[in-house]
């Protein structure tokens, strides 16, 4: 075999030192330090004219809050920001193959986004890293616990389903100098939203949509990308809580109905009854928000079932009062009765004493004639004429007595009818507005619940 064969094989197959690459080679490679204002000062672009496109992801982790009463969206979200820089580059074959390396963010420029709708300052913690390609691009990675201002419309209240917005642009460059581009389209998205889901609280989570919009402000065109969040209210706790309770309310005043009106306790019961719903209508007020485009269903559910609750309770001290006006009339014809009674005893004792009186004087007659049979003829005959205008007076006094007790019944009779007048005006209003107030209670039931479900 020839030498120079044999030492090229030798120079070959022979253990040769690998070269060792550091993350801080490719760093002095590219003079990237704390102090090098060239990075992080001003956009990463050679020519001034060169455009920086940002592209931008963000994927839904939780629905934190949703607060109606301040029309407030509170969403964790995991933000991703892509941009290049012109500034850097290298070759990873000169550096053991490094193709990408972490810095801290305070060494390069970072476009300045925001969000349009935040009314509070991000308080989770922040990615201190940020990565760098050999081709110039940056990638930016965050958590971000954002606290916006959303337009809720609260009409379907608990059935309701809101759309949030997170607008986001940037506050000094217009398109001329940054464009904004959605890494991911709407249903990619939607669909990694649902994959890293943690927890959606009172809230279904729907769709995530991305959307591009430009807009004119001092002359100037801006770029801004607007996500919008679907979702759709879980209303279980709030039937449960509150739809339910103020259902069963109006079963029970509906079931008053058949307690008897002569009681006391029907207008008591629904009294009580109608506390209740105002004890309900304070806790609606504490939910919803104080201003409103339209009326919430849930408020016109509330109102109109008091309303008719109301309503019950004003017919139910009608119907009372008819049948206090019927005892009144009865006690009224009880009092004549037991006066016009005293007055019958009081005449059959005179009668009674004016008979023994009577005859007392005939016993006293009847043995004056025996005594004295020859001497008083004459005085015999007056007698028996006495006797005789005596029982015509008896009769006269019984036929004014039953003229008096023809006049008793009479106004016995008128008191009477005039009393079953007024029960059978109270039966009747009761029966015609319980007929009402079911009909009613069914129509208004179906109406709202069928609007609750279009």
């Amino acid at each position: 075999m020839p030498v120079a064969l044999l030492i090229l094989i030798f120079l070959t197959d022979g253990a040769s030192p690998k070269k060792a690459c550091s993350y801080q080679d490719v760093l002095d490679y590219l003079n990237l330090t704390t102090d090098n204002g060239v990075y992080k000062l001003t956009r990463p672009v050679l020519d001034h004219t060169h455009l920086t496109v940002v592209e931008l992801d963000i994927i839904l982790y939780a629905i934190l809050a949703v607060i109606e009463k301040t029309q407030t969206f509170i969403p964790f979200v995991w933000a991703t920001m892509m941009w290049n820089n012109e500034r850097i580059s290298w070759d990873p074959s000169q550096f053991c193959g490094i193709k990408q390396v972490s810095v801290p963010r305070d060494m390069l420029w970072q476009p300045d986004l925001f969000v349009y709708e935040m009314i509070e300052k991000d308080d989770s913690p922040q990615n201190p890293y940020i990565f760098i390609s050999y081709n110039g691009m940056v990638t930016s990675e965050e958590d971000v616990k954002v606290v916006s201002t959303c337009k809720m419309d609260v009409h379907k209240f608990p059935f309701d389903t809101q759309k949030c917005n997170i607008s986001i642009g940037s506050a000094i460059h217009s398109v001329d100098e940054i464009h904004l581009l959605p890494f991911s389209n709407s249903s990619r998205a939607t669909q990694f939203s649902r994959e890293v889901m943690k927890t959606q609280g009172d809230w279904e989570f729907l769709q995530l949509s991305v959307n591009s919009n430009n807009f004119t402000h001092e002359n100037k065109q801006w770029d801004q990308l607007i996500y919008t969040f679907t979702m759709k209210r879980r209303p279980l706790l709030h039937v449960i809580n509150f739809l339910l309770p103020i259902l069963f309310f109006l079963t029970l005043d509906v079931a008053s109905f058949f307690i008897s009106d002569h009681r006391g306790e029907k207008l008591g019961f629904k009294v009580t009854v109608l506390l209740a719903i105002s004890v309900l209508l304070l806790i609606l007020n504490d939910i919803l928000p104080s201003m409103s485009n339209k009326t919430p269903l849930i408020a016109t559910y509330c109102i109109v079932i008091f309303a008719l609750m109301l309503l019950s309770l004003l017919e139910t001290i009608f119907v009372t009062y008819l049948m206090e006006v019927d005892s009144a009339s009865q006690e009224k014809l009880k009092l004549e009765d037991d006066r016009e009674d005293e007055q019958e005893k009081g005449k059959i004792n005179n009668s009674n004493t004016e008979k023994k009186r009577q005859t007392r004087c005939s016993c006293i007659c009847k043995v004056s004639d025996g005594e004295k049979q020859h001497e008083v003829l004459p005085l015999s005959e007056e007698v028996n004429k006495s006797i005789q205008s005596q029982e015509t007076h008896v009769l006269l006094l019984i036929l004014e007595e039953l003229k008096e007790l023809q006049r008793t019944l009479n106004l016995h009779l008128s008191s009477n009818e005039e009393g079953v007048k007024y029960i059978h005006w109270a039966k009747r209003v009761n029966r015609g507005f319980l007929i009402f107030y079911i009909t009613s209670v069914i129509l208004f039931l179906s109406l709202i619940f069928n609007e609750w479900n279009s």
